[in-house]
């Protein structure tokens, strides 16, 4: 397996946890873009993803560290953080050190997930990420989905691929077959990429062998890509769910992948207690990317690709527009 050719640095929004993962007073180790990271919630409930090793003498806060009400204390010698990576308190000095700072990062809680923004330049956000309830304008609320995590999710970590490769499956309209083994054919209504959020949305067309109509399904996906960590879509006039396929780097050849389902709940339904119909289509839908996940994780990045004529138009635009979010030479700036 070669190492993708494609920039391991890209900037946007990426998952790094699920919410449910840290409750309040927990502090989460992890590895992101080669940087040990720790997340931590702060009394108030607050998500803090921050550099890993306090900048005194270097020890790992996630080996030890605690939390203090809105501060992360280190286990050496308890110097305080602030959430954005001030020294608060040096508990044998009488004043904080007011010069060294521990590396914080942007932080959005939403969609039962953790997502922070990265970009190699330090330019701060300039893009949201989507919210998979309200993002559509339909109505609907996270009151209309039972909760995802955990029976909704699916996590796979340092895989041998990349972001971009995931997003390209939206535009790929032969795999469905032939991947999925579904009779049907996605007919794109909708393929957009001029900022740096993207939306491509397609009906369903099934083949002509089945005896369906197109009369008979009138079904289909829309899709909104936040840069190329987090791809939002909703499925309709199929069973209500939505997801959410997210992708983060962890070094310069491998990444994380995450994945949440969620699927609708009738009303009056209890929400905490998803149906045994709407458990096995969650699992089902999870299946479908885990047969995506097993090319991806031995792919080749092809470049130029041998595309068939009807794939050109989708993929060539997909590509030029992910080209914006790889870094370039000093002085880009954001859109």
């Amino acid at each position: 397996m070669a190492k993708p050719p494609l920039s391991m640095v890209p900037t946007g929004w990426f998952q790094v946890a699920w919410a449910a993962e840290i409750p309040v007073g927990a502090v989460h180790r992890m590895k992101y873009f080669g940087r040990e990271l720790i997340a931590w919630r702060s009394a108030t409930g607050q998500v803090s993803v921050m550099d890993a090793y306090c900048e005194h003498l270097g020890a790992h806060l996630g080996f030890g560290g605690h939390v203090e009400g809105e501060r992360i204390v280190c286990p050496f010698h308890e110097w305080e953080w602030d959430r954005d990576g001030r020294n608060v308190r040096i508990p044998y000095e009488d004043r904080p050190n007011p010069v060294r700072r521990i590396r914080s990062h942007p932080v959005i809680e939403r969609n039962e997930s953790i997502y922070i923004w990265h970009d190699v330049a330090g330019r701060k956000p300039y893009f949201d990420v989507p919210d998979v309830f309200t993002g559509f304008g339909d109505g609907r609320t996270a009151a209309d989905y039972y909760p995802a995590y955990p029976g909704g999710t699916l996590y796979r970590e340092r895989l041998e691929l990349h972001p971009q490769y995931v997003l390209e499956n939206g535009v790929d309209f032969a795999h469905f077959k032939f991947v999925h083994k579904v009779p049907f054919v996605p007919t794109f209504t909708r393929q957009e990429f001029d900022g740096p959020v993207s939306y491509v949305d397609f009906t369903v067309t099934f083949d002509a062998e089945t005896g369906v109509s197109a009369e008979d399904v009138h079904s289909g996906v829309e899709a909104v890509n936040a840069g190329l960590g987090v791809a939002v879509t909703k499925s309709w006039g199929m069973i209500d769910n939505r997801t959410i396929s997210a992708v983060t780097p962890v070094d310069e050849g491998t990444c994380d992948v995450r994945f949440t389902v969620w699927i609708g709940c009738p009303p009056g339904r209890d929400r905490s207690q998803p149906s045994r119909s709407a458990q096995q289509f969650g699992q089902a839908v999870i299946d479908q990317l885990l047969a995506d996940i097993h090319i991806w994780s031995h792919q080749r990045y092809s470049d130029p690709p041998a595309l068939a004529r009807a794939e050109y138009a989708g993929f060539k635009a997909l590509r030029t527009w992910a080209t914006q979010f790889y870094p370039d030479p000093p002085g880009k700036t954001a859109p």
